[in-house]
């Protein structure tokens, strides 16, 4: 447990020192993040089957590109051309029939990389613009993403008693979910009310926080399904007593895409 809280002090340190850096800094540093996160799904893949490596090189390219597209951008609009969308679709689609090979290369192969290079690109970007927009937005993010993994943890090893997802992720609890959901709602939002917009309506503050601390949460469960199907604990050892980047920013990762769709409203 102290190497967890150390890990986590250093993680809260490094992350508040790139938000106040300044803007390039953070999306070099969500450039790398996209990266690791995209090595993470290839490696848990590749417990079952390696891909080729020019396959690799190319989705590490993909990525970064998707990652730092018009970083400079405070607009809540991906707006990649479709030339350069069909581009990486050939890329990664054609090769099936020149390696013609399907113990080497095959759809299931491609559809994956495809997948979770735009997946990770898109949602590392998004990350961008939001701290482009405003510095306290991607903190109230973070906030929501923290707190409510914080006390989801601490309320489900002190009163936990009911299984959330057994199959899935044996040690949550809905006692675990629902301490995360309240102390993540409370504090994110005490934080964008005071500190972003004390005009908001409380009511639908609350509701949205409340949405998004359910949503992390649940994309927790989403990472977590997919280390389960593939029999591994982490997604990698990066950071001791924590996993990889992947472990630590699920919950976040859905946050941000879900906080797109209420970014008008609050």
């Amino acid at each position: 447990m102290k190497v967890r809280i150390l890990s986590a002090i250093v993680l809260i340190a490094i992350f508040v020192l790139v938000f106040l850096i300044g803007k390039e800094a953070f999306a070099l540093f969500m450039g790398l993040l996209a990266i690791l996160g995209l090595h993470e799904f290839i490696r848990i893949r590749e417990s079952k089957k390696t891909f080729p490596f020019m396959m690799k090189v190319f989705a590490y390219l993909a990525v970064l590109f998707f990652t730092l597209f018009n970083f400079n951008s405070t607009y809540f609009v991906y707006n990649v051309d479709y030339k350069v969308m069909s581009f990486i679709i050939f890329a990664f689609l054609l090769p099936i029939v020149f390696i013609n090979d399907n113990k080497k290369y095959n759809i299931n192969d491609a559809l994956m990389l495809v997948g979770s290079t735009l997946f990770i690109g898109m949602s590392f970007n998004l990350l961008i613009i939001v701290r482009n927009f405003d510095l306290m937005y991607i903190i109230y993010l973070f906030l929501i993403s923290t707190i409510t993994d914080t006390f989801a943890l601490f309320s489900g090893r002190l009163i936990g008693r009911h299984k959330l997802a057994k199959d899935i992720s044996p040690n949550k609890t809905v006692e675990g979910f629902i301490g995360g959901v309240l102390f993540g709602v409370v504090v994110a939002a005490t934080f964008y009310h005071q500190v972003i917009n004390p005009q908001v309506s409380l009511v639908l503050l609350v509701l949205i926080t409340l949405i998004l601390s359910v949503v992390g949460q649940i994309g927790d469960l989403v990472f977590s399904s997919i280390k389960r199907y593939y029999g591994k604990k982490d997604f990698s050892n990066l950071i001791p007593e924590h996993g990889g980047v992947l472990d630590r920013l699920d919950s976040l990762i859905f946050v941000v895409l879900a906080f797109i769709l209420f970014q008008n409203i609050i």
